[in-house]
């Protein structure tokens, strides 16, 4: 259901990383978005205008409906599932911009410069509970964003109003709200990367098992619960390196919540997995994307020739893994 996390480089180039997990076969791929696009809204009626070129994983339907990416001007956001927790309005308001859920991260994306950019445009915006084509359904989500400065916000919509929350710990998951995973934290103080000290009970005295056992308590599951603590603890302790090597060194944080298929069965029977992986990195404006079925990582950066384009550039993927052969 979705990990997202972001990291600095030794420089301090701030990157945003996200798993795409579902069991509903999404098939995304790189898109393009070049400056100055008018999009039609799932909302009856409306429509909405992006003056920034982004790029992203997305997917054609009328209308390309991106779900991660980053744009011209270094803001990087993701949208990520928030079941029994997301609750927009019935229906559209004269004078805002009223949009689908599914088409918020175009419109983030779209029109804003960095976070606090950000902040000053959502009294515009109306989240309207319109339905994906691709689903029929109202997709409950909610968002992370991100820019170059490092700064880093949720976006929340639910039954009391918009809430636009910073976020200390550079990690989102799924429900329950983000307010109550920081809350959560509190139950795992203890976690370290270090071995814990040895303990005296009553003169006998108990050693730890070694290296690692300062994470001992660190949960090991797929609920959305347990994938932001083990998150935020990778995240947290994770070694900073170069920025070219900052995507190589995600790729390991999200290795600790992957999913493949056939771990997390839902009670219709449909598998959750992790179907892709992407990275966004602000500084240089250059996303990548990893998906399950070939685990290479492919690069796109917003060039003024894309960016320039009259429509949206799609990239295809391999649909099996590649292998280097020495031989």
């Amino acid at each position: 259901m979705c990990t997202s996390v972001t990291f600095l480089s030794e420089t301090g180039d701030n990157f945003l990383a996200r798993t795409m997990d579902f069991g509903f076969e999404l098939k995304g791929r790189p898109v393009v978005i070049p400056r100055d696009q008018t999009f039609s809204s799932d909302v009856k009626g409306s429509n909405y205008h992006t003056t920034y070129s982004f790029v992203g994983t997305g997917r054609n339907l009328d209308n390309y409906i991106l779900v991660d990416g980053v744009n011209e001007k270094g803001l990087s956001a993701a949208a990520l599932y928030f079941s029994g927790e997301a609750q927009f309005a019935k229906q559209a308001e004269e004078g805002k911009t009223n949009v689908a859920p599914h088409e918020v991260l175009n419109w983030i994306l779209g029109n804003a410069a960095s976070c606090d950019d950000l902040g000053n445009q959502l009294t515009k915006l109306n989240i309207v509970a319109a339905p994906v084509k691709l689903m029929g359904i109202s997709v409950p989500l909610h968002w992370i964003i991100t820019d170059r400065s490092g700064a880093c916000y949720v976006l929340e919509v639910v039954a009391d109003g918009v809430h636009y929350i910073k976020n200390p710990v550079g990690v989102m998951t799924n429900s329950p709200d983000f307010g109550w995973h920081l809350k959560n934290l509190s139950n795992y103080t203890q976690l370290k990367p270090t071995p814990h000290p040895a303990r005296d009970y009553d003169g006998f005295q108990v050693n730890s098992f070694g290296p690692g056992s300062g994470a001992l308590g660190l949960p090991g599951d797929y609920t959305s619960v347990s994938r932001f603590i083990r998150t935020v603890f990778m995240r947290e302790y994770t070694d900073q390196v170069s920025t070219d090597q900052t995507v190589t060194q995600m790729s390991h944080i999200l290795n600790s919540v992957e999913i493949p298929k056939g771990v997390k069965i839902k009670k219709d029977g449909t598998e959750d997995y992790t179907q892709y992986r992407g990275y966004m990195d602000t500084q240089n404006s250059i996303y990548y994307m990893q998906p399950y079925d070939d685990q290479t990582i492919y690069r796109v950066a917003l060039t003024e020739d894309l960016m320039n384009k009259d429509q949206p550039t799609e990239f295809p993927i391999q649909e099996k893994q590649q292998f280097k052969s020495f031989n």
